[in-house]
């Protein structure tokens, strides 16, 4: 596992930077929009364990170099070891993966994730469950991979179910693009901070020698900025999200989302339909389930469940959708994947329910997440 993923000749993947009481991990592919490799994640494992032992080190500081911040995990690589035979290559990267995500969310130090451009899959899950997720006017904030085959995964049915109403069904089944404004709004950031004031921001944090997480907050905030939502934002009109996506079956959600449109030529809703008739059935129904499920659960339990959903797909239990998705959207660029099933009626929730199942491989374990003192804690958003 590990000699198929080091191979990789990039250098310098993640800078790691000292400044006073705080230390930066900066996610350095901006080629490759930031997403991140087997070495990344190892690489970051390695210096969070050292920080955390530090008590000089007050605060850490995660962000993307270059127009993004993360958008995602190197599916290409994981997707061709799968080709390859090997779908327990996936399955170790993505192990690692969920790990790094657990302890950052559980991290001893106050972790600010400064989220300045796309963030996507894999890199929702290193900053949506940190302490503070500070947005700009340049952030895009998107959960596509039903697009693919796969679902949205990285706790996602943690920290979308805590959304208000029915938002982040809404987000999770149509993989639907935030801004900045309607991250703060909604509550996935905690503060708005106008791009060309970050490193001013950053400047700021690490003179902050101390762990209080108040103290934290009054330092971004006086950065912040007001936020104004475009007047066709979907979450101005959270009463119809609500409407629609509490409805109990992906099938019903999506009728009621044609007879709103029905009423009136509504841009979000037109978006949405196209977006859910054109994913994964299989993982549309994944997602629903899973997000249902999440709202009470623990964010270990979550990933815990993604990790075996996961498997599932890498191994082709029992369809291959993952691996077509993958393969129309990202190797041949634009195709229109062949799901299997087809249709959302051909899924069955018995189909769905072995997703959720211990995966049937002599070698295969559930996820094995260490212990930690700290629960997952998140700061309110500052409206």
């Amino acid at each position: 596992m590990a000699s198929l993923f080091l191979s990789n000749p990039e250098t310098n993947q993640v800078l790691f930077e000292e400044s006073s009481y705080a230390r930066k991990m900066i996610l350095n592919r901006p080629h490759k929009l930031n997403s991140l490799t087997y070495e990344m994640i190892s690489q970051i494992l390695r210096n969070l364990e050292v920080y955390e032992k530090d008590p000089m080190i007050k605060l850490l500081i995660v962000k993307g170099q270059g127009k993004t911040f993360c958008a995602g995990g190197d599916v290409v690589r994981v997707v061709l070891s799968i080709n390859e035979g090997h779908w327990s290559f996936g399955a170790s990267f993505y192990k690692k993966q969920l790990t790094l995500d657990y302890l950052l969310a559980t991290c001893t130090k106050p972790l600010v994730s400064l989220i300045n451009g796309i963030v996507m899959g894999g890199g929702a899950g290193l900053s949506m469950n940190s302490m503070f997720r500070v947005v700009t006017e340049n952030t895009v904030f998107a959960m596509p991979e039903g697009q693919i085959g796969f679902f949205p995964d990285v706790g996602a049915s943690y920290f979308l179910s805590r959304l208000p109403g029915f938002f982040g069904e809404y987000l999770g089944l149509t993989g639907a693009r935030l801004d900045g404004n309607e991250m703060l709004a909604c509550g996935l950031a905690t503060h708005f901070v106008l791009s060309k004031d970050l490193l001013l921001l950053e400047n700021a944090l690490s003179g902050v020698a101390s762990l209080d997480t108040s103290t934290i907050s009054r330092v971004i905030s006086g950065f912040s900025s007001k936020i104004s939502l475009k007047k066709d934002s979907a979450y101005r009109r959270l009463e119809t999200v609500n409407k629609c996506f509490s409805r109990r079956t992906v099938e019903e959600i999506l009728l009621m989302l044609e007879n709103e449109a029905a009423n009136g030529d509504n841009k979000w809703i037109i978006q949405a339909i196209s977006s859910m008739k054109s994913a994964s059935p299989t993982s549309l129904k994944i997602f629903l389930k899973s997000i249902k499920e999440g709202r009470t659960k623990e964010l270990k339990d979550c990933l815990i469940q993604d990790y075996t959903i996961a498997c599932h797909m890498f191994r082709r239990s029992f369809n291959p959708d993952f691996i077509e998705g993958s393969r129309a959207k990202l190797f041949e660029k634009g195709k229109q994947p062949k799901w299997e099933p087809s249709k959302l009626e051909l899924v069955s929730d018995e189909f769905v329910d072995q997703y959720f199942e211990k995966v049937d491989d002599a070698d295969w374990e559930y996820l094995q997440l260490p212990p930690r003192a700290n629960l997952a804690k998140t700061w309110e958003s500052k409206l």
